[in-house]
């Protein structure tokens, strides 16, 4: 009899914990999302097994630009902006001699930098990512396992002088796993260069800022954020949170998407393609103490583009990500106004599409 009871209460306890677990999937809230402004964008694509979404949500961002000013879709080539900026970085790592990060993450302004610096050429001019390795997508494991090594065994060298022949071995990796980027190609009838190619996309490349608002530095001045991946020493512009929200919401009715980067790996970020109301009402001072104690820090990049409200009024922004399809929204994702408050790092857009009055 003691063994039947004993054999009842574990399965009533199974039964009980399935219960509750199918009582909180159920919980799991089915919004009903109502679109209020919706930018155009250009196709959603698929980093894949790549820390490249820096890469693929501001070339997702310049493709908007172009839709936006000229009716015209282009389709740039994150891997020519990945192999080029891998160099920058790793010229940059060596004369530090090792002290700066050299890693597959990146932010908007290393795509902004290899435009200006490099030009762009659009994916049909290279090879399609992962392609160079039998992949359908870009797949970055067995490339940055090579490349890390290469970068640390450089820096850390012990000669008193480095010889050049580092850079050509450094880029026949690039060129193995991502290939050659072109000096010239076709695109539509007519001879390019990148550089030339960059040119003919008229796009002001001065008009190009980063936002942000934390309070360890002065508002209204620019300063370099302190955070992983932010390898180059761009400066953002510092202002109180409800500006930069009111930035984000100005840019998207006057037609600008605007290229976020922030934290996506606390709570309330979810797979299914939605970020969560946070619990607590985000401040200015929440926000700096999550992220000085690591709480909220810059492991994402994407891309908002419109503003939608649930079934109760909640506010949400249209955010694309890279992706692919995943999630239940095919590659969107509704993020609630309050959490991009609570874990931006900071916002990359035109100047002109909120007339911000720069210092």
């Amino acid at each position: 009899m003691g063994t039947t009871k004993r054999l009842l209460t574990i399965l009533l306890l199974f039964f009980g914990i399935l219960a509750s677990a199918q009582e909180k999937k159920d919980d799991v809230k089915k919004h009903v999302f109502t679109t209020i402004l919706e930018n155009k964008i250009t196709s959603i694509k698929n980093q894949n097994r790549s820390g490249t979404c820096w890469d693929y949500a501001t070339c997702g961002f310049f493709e908007g630009e172009i839709l936006r000013a000229t009716g015209k879709t282009v389709d740039l080539s994150e891997m020519f902006v990945a192999s080029n900026d891998y160099v920058d970085c790793a010229i940059y790592n060596i004369r530090e001699h090792g002290d700066s990060r050299f890693s597959q993450g990146g932010s908007c302004d290393d795509v902004l930098d290899v435009i200006r610096n490099h030009g762009i050429c659009p994916e049909s001019a290279m090879a399609k990512p992962g392609s160079m390795i039998g992949d359908t997508l870009a797949n970055f494991n067995e490339f940055f396992m090579v490349l890390e090594p290469y970068v640390k065994a450089i820096a850390r060298s012990k000669s008193q002088k480095l010889s050049p022949a580092w850079r050509q071995g450094f880029q026949n990796i690039l060129d193995a796993y991502l290939g050659k980027c072109p000096e010239t190609f076709m695109y539509e009838g007519k001879e390019y260069t990148p550089k030339s190619f960059a040119a003919s996309l008229k796009l002001n490349l001065d008009d190009y800022i980063s936002i942000t608002s934390f309070t360890h530095h002065p508002f209204y001045e620019s300063f370099i954020i302190e955070a992983p991946y932010k390898w180059r020493p761009r400066m953002s512009y510092n202002v109180p949170l409800n500006e930069m929200m009111g930035i984000i919401d100005t840019a998207l009715k006057n037609g600008y998407n605007v290229a976020w980067g922030g934290d996506v790996s606390g709570n309330g970020f979810e797979r299914t393609g939605i970020a969560e109301v946070p619990k607590k009402k985000p401040t200015q001072e929440s926000r700096q103490m999550r992220f000085d104690n690591w709480d909220a820090t810059y492991d994402h990049v994407m891309l908002i583009y419109g503003t939608a409200k649930d079934e109760n009024g909640v506010e949400y922004y249209l955010v694309k990500n890279s992706w692919g399809t995943a999630g239940d929204n095919k590659g969107i994702w509704y993020m609630a106004k309050d959490y991009i408050a609570d874990n931006t790092t900071y916002i990359f857009l035109n100047k002109n599409a909120a007339k911000i009055p720069l210092n």
